[in-house]
């Protein structure tokens, strides 16, 4: 039988009190527009094939494109698209050796969200 271990670590189940540091929310942010991008690559393909199906095809998906939530879900994919590539090329800036430190993985993340939420607002604006 086991014996009882007294465990002085503290357990904090509150997710709304965890602070997580910029190289977290990064990362979390990093690994979700992946997930968005993955997933919405299976919707930009259906939609792709279908305006090559035909003429009808190419003038419904046209009409249904211009359309607000249409719109909306295109601005998703792109602003995944262009964080996810931002912080890819972090990463690979970091395998040659640059911005390995606390420090600058702390400089890289702000810069990778600062030209994030420019290219994102940019892009917004472009769709609209």
């Amino acid at each position: 039988m086991k014996k009882a271990v007294n465990n002085q670590r503290p357990v904090n189940l509150d997710l709304r009190t965890i602070k997580l540091p910029i190289t977290g929310v990064t990362s979390f942010l990093y690994r979700i527009s992946g997930i968005i991008l993955f997933l919405g690559l299976g919707i930009m393909l259906y939609v792709l094939s279908r305006s090559l199906d035909s003429e009808g095809g190419y003038v419904a998906v046209k009409a249904c494109l211009t359309s607000l939530p249409a719109k909306f879900i295109a601005w998703g994919l792109i602003s995944a698209l262009l964080y996810h590539l931002i912080a890819g090329v972090r990463h690979l800036i970091m395998d040659m050796g640059i911005g390995e430190t606390l420090e600058g993985g702390r400089l890289g993340s702000k810069i990778i969200i600062g030209i994030s939420l420019v290219l994102i607002i940019l892009v917004g604006v472009w769709i609209w």
